[in-house]
């Protein structure tokens, strides 16, 4: 019985300690999570870790009277970090000094100047009294209409005598180099848009032109602004695409529409099996809408979308990740075996086990991309080829590292920032020596530097010998020196077919350039072998003719 008693206390401890396997404290003092990549047959393959924990934003480190709560959204502009606290209708601005945050100021407000009044108040539904005038109470403020579909017990939106309007359930958030700050203002059905003072710049609304329904809710989730001053917003119950503004806020029509998912099954029995009032009682097939967006340093702006059949992952008819030029067309590259999902394992149709749902993106300055994966709290990093460079993370632990609901990411330099919207609470990764030197070989290589970028994917199989995309990054910096041999041997062992097929024609081209004379000269010696050996059989057969001709005779 005792023993049994032990064998019951030791499993139970193995119980509650295994989920902590994805996160310990490492011997340098930072936080370690459990890192991998897939091989070529899609098996995981553990790796040394690319990311740690270097610092977790709590409310109480930031000294808040009041914590956050369900935040949203982060953005970066330099070394300012806005974290969307969307619980407490408020934007969080903090600095970054040193390798920590420091807090600078709460935004919730914008600032109308008595010159812009009337055209705010134009731009915006007011209440009015039974005589048509502005409705207005003892203090003179201003009373706004709620937005059509919001919650009845909210009441009317307030601005204020003095001219101050504040945030209600704001979204999003974004900053351009000027200073300017751009609000997503979701249950106020607005974008603001206002300076570094938080004065009133613009209002963005519902637009009034015919393709959008004047029947929804302008309700705007996301926003980025190019270097050009268009916004393109991202709005709730729009399955249009994005919606486009340009600097002086006219609206322009929408871009990058998502293409339409359905089941090939359902398919044919909707369009072929169903009668007509069956089909009028279905739900039409329509594009989904996107879940994020991020606007890089040359304007392509990154989407990710949630809403697809777990079926066409692979075959990449769901495109997670879209990357959209200036017309709205998919231009994302994808060079690897699998097309840029996240996991390439999980069980079909599960919560907690299936299919990544790829929740937000952010995208470095050498053209690296980062995902966070919201099934199991993992983030992804792919290179501008659409290779998985490395995967860590995990959810439902209570450790730095883990996350229970991952809403948005974004980076300073290297480091990765993420935001857990149910924990309140911001984790900043710093690169490992394993990860720096991934990036370092990645950007020598698009520099031109291909020497010294196979030297240090050199240094990261030293670290990590099963890394496929180390023997790729070699062999390209050997096809851009023509030793077109070596790459082939080098891609066939990361089972690159693609790399080695076109090293394996400059080999072919090389070949031939250096061995034509012999070529020719063998070529020619085949022909006139052949030729003789024919005269000479010729000759024979004539000859024997002649004789048995003779002794006919």
């Amino acid at each position: 019985m005792k023993i049994n008693v032990r064998l019951l206390v030791l499993l139970a401890a193995l119980i509650i300690l295994m989920p902590m396997a994805d996160a310990y404290a490492a011997e340098d003092g930072f936080t370690s999570t459990y890192t991998y990549n897939y091989d070529y047959w899609g098996d995981i393959r553990e790796s040394p870790d690319a990311y740690r924990v270097s610092d977790v934003i709590y409310s109480s480190t930031l000294g808040l009277e009041k914590a956050m709560r369900s935040p949203k959204s982060l953005f970066v502009r330099d070394q300012d970090l806005y974290i969307v606290d969307t619980g407490n209708n408020r934007i969080l601005q903090l600095t970054k000094i040193g390798t920590h945050f420091e807090m600078v100021r709460e935004i919730d407000h914008v600032t109308i100047g008595a010159d812009q009044m009337e055209a705010f108040k134009a731009q915006s539904d007011l209440l009015k009294n039974e005589d048509g005038s502005d409705y207005t109470d003892e203090n003179g403020s201003f009373y706004l209409k709620p937005p059509l579909g919001s919650s009845a017990d909210r009441g009317p939106m307030v601005l204020t005598a003095d001219g101050v309007t504040y945030f209600n359930n704001p979204n999003d958030v974004s900053v351009d180099p000027d200073g300017r700050i751009y609000v997503a203002d979701r249950d106020n059905n607005r974008v603001i848009v206002m300076d570094k003072d938080l004065n009133y710049l613009q209002m963005l609304t519902k637009p009034t032109d015919s393709t959008f329904d004047q029947n929804q809710s302008f309700l705007p989730n996301k926003l980025v602004v190019d270097t050009s001053g268009r916004i393109f917003v991202l709005a709730s119950n729009i399955n249009k695409g994005l919606a486009k503004f340009e600097a002086d806020g006219s609206f322009t029509g929408f871009i990058g529409a998502n293409t339409v998912t359905y089941n090939l099954w359902d398919y044919i029995w909707k369009s072929y099996f169903m009668t007509k009032e069956q089909r009028s009682q279905q739900a039409a097939f329509v594009p989904t809408e996107y879940q994020n967006i991020y606007i890089d340093k040359e304007g392509f702006i990154y989407a990710t979308n949630i809403s697809f059949s777990e079926y066409d992952l692979l075959w990449d008819n769901a495109k997670p990740i879209r990357r959209l030029n200036a017309v709205g067309s998919d231009i994302l590259i994808k060079n690897d075996r699998y097309p840029p999902i996240g996991d390439l394992q999980w069980v079909e149709g599960s919560s907690d086990h299936g299919a990544s749902k790829l929740y937000d993106i952010t995208v470095l300055d050498n053209d690296m991309y980062v995902v966070i994966d919201q099934t199991r709290g993992r983030v992804f990093g792919y290179d501008p080829q659409g290779i998985m460079l490395w995967a860590f993370g995990t959810s439902g632990v209570p450790a730095e590292g883990a996350f229970t609901r991952a809403v948005s990411i974004e980076h300073i330099d290297k480091d990765l920032i993420v935001l857990d919207e149910l924990n309140s609470t911001v984790t900043v990764f710093t690169p490992t020596e394993y990860g720096n030197l991934i990036y370092q070989a990645s950007e020598q290589y698009l520099l031109g530097d291909y020497d010294g970028s196979a030297q240090t994917w050199e240094k990261v199989l030293q670290l990590n010998a099963n890394y496929n995309l180390a023997f790729i990054g070699i062999g390209r910096s050997k096809m851009r020196t023509e030793q077109y041999k070596e790459a082939m041997d080098l891609f066939k062992m990361a089972h690159d077919r693609t790399n080695y097929g076109r090293a394996f024609r400059y080999y072919r081209k090389v070949w031939v350039e250096q061995n034509i004379w012999w070529v020719v000269v063998i070529i020619a010696a085949l022909v006139v072998f052949f030729f003789v050996r024919k005269t000479i059989r010729k000759m024979k057969w004539e000859v024997a003719a002649y004789e048995h001709s003779k002794v006919h005779k």
